[in-house]
């Protein structure tokens, strides 16, 4: 996505600040963005956030004297490479599918013949009505590529589709815009989110990932077009696009499903497995009978045993390191016991699980490589991007 022109519609929902983090991880990823507010989104974020964040001018009217004699609204929708419409209420899919220009993004949207990502967010009725799905229909016919929304709970109290996709989703379907399927054809095991050992059956040992890194490694990969198989711990993530989903509960469960998973191009060990399991007690531990002494037992090494598959060990192996000290040290001596080619690490004393960004080290056998402080998804795409020329060079 390097040197990308993205010109960004930000239509007038909720979900409208999100747009504001796509600009963000756009940046991120060295792409130019020229933001285009409508009346609607105006009522959600502001012109001079959008525009700071963007770095470049915003533009709001149709009509405007100096717009016109600068660049003019025809020479700025096909100026950018791919123009994002997000989020696409139901209204502006609406006018989009029936031709409208009576405002700058619906007029911009007519007169181009650049790509177009529409990302919807609307109430769950909405995106279920007749109306909705024909103007979806419409659209996609048209070749706009529409993604769907995610499942989830709306602002309005409402549950189900409708919801905006996450930012790394969208960064995914951003980059499968530009034909970048180097990994077509290949599959890759992705692990995510934590493992929960039962203590008895309403208590487990677990942690505190919460997944978004992995989840964003999986889209980034599906969208250089690798076959994605994402083994999930119990976490409250929607699926990313291109990825088949295997939910999972304990470590020896997560070990199950990876060995099913394989043969495979290349594993990411994200998840965050506990090594230790519990034998559960059959019933509730009850607080009268006093403190339960709990026997730990380890849980299967996944990465190790990965690592160590003979013929159906994967290419390319990654590991990830969660350290609260010595974070590099530390990965390096676990890529070399483990029997990893790389290890990903990262110091998680902070607030790094559950937040939206990482620092992380690359451990190959070449040496440590420290990249800055960055967006999950933007960790995601370098890290596919690495994977992808590794799996190239193997072939």
């Amino acid at each position: 996505m390097d040197g990308k022109h993205i010109l960004l519609i930000v239509g007038g929902g909720i979900a409208a600040h999100k747009a504001l983090e796509l600009v963000r991880a756009l940046r991120r990823g060295g792409d130019r963005v020229t933001p285009v507010l409508t009346a609607g989104g105006a009522h959600f974020v502001t012109a001079l956030a959008l525009g700071a964040l963007a770095g470049a001018k915003v533009h709001t009217e149709l009509f405007d004297l100096d717009d016109e004699a600068e660049m003019g609204h025809i020479e700025l929708s096909r100026s950018a490479d791919l123009i994002v419409v997000c989020p696409a209420t139901a209204n502006l899919i609406a006018r989009m599918a029936n031709g409208h220009a009576d405002d700058l993004a619906t007029t911009l949207l007519l007169a181009t013949d650049t790509p177009v990502l529409a990302v919807p967010a609307m109430n769950v009725r909405m995106w279920a009505h007749p109306a909705v799905i024909h103007n979806v229909a419409t659209l996609r016919s048209q070749g706009v590529t529409v993604l769907d929304p995610d499942v989830g709970l709306m602002a309005c109290g409402d549950y189900g589709p409708g919801r905006l996709p996450e930012v790394h989703a969208i960064m995914a379907a951003v980059a499968a815009q530009w034909g970048d399927a180097r990994l077509t054809g290949r599959h890759v095991i992705v692990t995510a989110g934590p493992t929960h050992e039962p203590i008895d059956p309403v208590r487990f040992l677990g942690n505190r990932s919460s997944g978004k890194q992995g989840f964003a490694i999986a889209a980034a990969l599906a969208g250089l077009g690798a076959r994605v198989t994402l083994v999930a711990g119990p976490v409250a993530l929607p699926t990313p696009p291109g990825c088949t989903r295997v939910d999972v509960g304990t470590a020896r469960d997560m070990a199950a499903s990876v060995e099913t998973a394989l043969p495979a191009d290349a594993a990411v060990m994200v998840a965050a497995v506990a090594d230790w399991g519990v034998i559960p007690a059959p019933a509730k531990l009850k607080k009268a009978h006093g403190a339960p002494v709990i026997e730990l037992i380890a849980n299967p090494d996944i990465l190790a045993v990965v690592a160590a598959a003979g013929p159906r060990r994967p290419t390319l192996v990654v590991g990830f390191a969660a350290e609260t000290e010595d974070a590099v040290a530390n990965a390096v001596a676990k890529r070399i016991g483990k029997g990893a080619d790389w290890i990903v690490a990262n110091d998680v004393s902070g607030d790094v699980m559950g937040s939206d960004a990482n620092t992380v080290h690359l451990v190959t056998a070449d040496g440590v490589e420290d990249w800055p402080r960055l967006a999950k998804a933007e960790v995601a795409r370098r890290l596919a991007t690495r994977i992808a020329a590794a799996l190239t060079a193997a072939t």
